[in-house]
């Protein structure tokens, strides 16, 4: 076992030197040593017992030209999943206000594209202006960025944009070969230029080992200022992906529970501030292990019944759930959030 200090005041000033051997001995702590010190650090930063809702809308579904081993959007993909136009404005409109008559406070929105084209750049301001006029935070999936974009996007308000760097940069090659580890981080980089919050995590259960566990949160943690929201992913295997084709019949296709609710514990040590996002996966795993998730940091899931083209856990079954574990929605912002400046420090 690595050696390790003990944590001993759980509002520690937050690090962005985190090395792998530290990360490492985090994972190999015992488990309930591990998610008590997680859970100590989340009780420090963020309110216990609070849960974020958050609604995402394909607003313009398949035929992305990135082959993504995991993505049934992907044209490489023999999954079905038929190729759409982006959503016209009203209509992601209307979905995102009955997303918060829901209880959804957070409105996220993913296009499968490799990039956005710029002639769909005053669809996608618009449609960012009207959420945010709802009351809602928003948050944007899109691809790369162009500095432009980034700056487009900032104007208009938004308040997240997702960029997942989904693995190790060691593993990441053989998920993804369309584009580059640095690719994702040069956007990142001009996202966080543009003042807009980061929204950046990855996927675990794609049959990777625990090192490249490790060097997925590291890669996050060591980030001169930690992503504000880390979305962490259970693998869906989806028949007609590279990855669903070859995990589908396995027992890799599900990541070890346990070790799963390690990686959020994790997360939350590395980046305490960081909003820790319990994502895709959520509909395959008990309220135990749900319940765990919550008890080691994550305070933020994705309610409806569907996360772009995958199931997800229903409205009325996640509001079951927090009744019977003693939670409740998020009401306002989440604490201790970073700066919303619209302009780069």
């Amino acid at each position: 076992m690595h050696a390790m200090t003990a944590v001993s005041d759980p509002a520690t000033t937050v690090r962005n030197d985190w090395t792998r051997d530290e990360i490492a001995a985090l994972f190999d702590l015992p488990f309930t040593e591990l998610v008590f010190r997680a859970a100590e650090l989340h009780r420090a930063h963020h309110r216990a017992g609070e849960v974020q809702l958050c609604t995402l809308l394909s607003i313009k579904t398949g035929g992305c030209p990135e082959d993504c081993g995991y993505c049934s959007q992907s044209v490489k993909a023999d999954s079905g999943v038929e190729a759409t136009r982006l959503m016209d404005v009203q209509a992601v409109l209307q979905a995102a206000a009955q997303a918060r008559d829901a209880g959804s406070k957070r409105f996220c929105m993913g296009a499968a594209w490799r990039n956005p084209k710029d002639r769909d750049m005053p669809a996608v301001i618009a449609m960012v202006k009207g959420v945010r006029d709802m009351g809602l935070e928003t948050c944007m999936t899109l691809g790369m960025l162009s500095e432009t974009q980034a700056a487009q996007l900032a104007e208009a308000g938004l308040d997240y944009y997702n960029h997942n760097i989904d693995t190790s940069p060691e593993r990441y090659g053989e998920i993804i070969t369309t584009r580059t580890f640095a690719d994702r981080l040069d956007t990142l980089d001009r996202v966080r230029a543009a003042g807009i919050n980061v929204c950046s995590g990855g996927i675990v259960g794609m049959g990777e080992t625990r090192a490249d566990r490790v060097g997925f949160i590291h890669a996050l943690a060591t980030m001169a200022q930690h992503p504000e929201s880390v979305p962490v992913n259970a693998l869906v295997p989806i028949r007609g992906t590279v990855l669903g084709d070859m995990l589908a019949d396995t027992p890799l296709a599900k990541i070890d529970d346990i070790e799963f609710v390690r990686t959020v514990a994790v997360a939350r040590i590395t980046m305490p501030l960081s909003m820790v996002r319990l994502s895709a996966g959520r509909e395959a795993m008990s309220e135990a292990v749900q319940a765990l998730c919550f008890l080691a940091g994550a305070n933020s899931i994705f309610t409806g019944d569907k996360l772009l083209t995958a199931a997800n856990a229903g409205d009325d079954a996640d509001a079951a759930m927090f009744a019977r574990l003693g939670l409740v929605p998020m009401t306002g912002e989440e604490p201790l959030r970073a700066s919303k400046a619209r302009c780069p420090a």
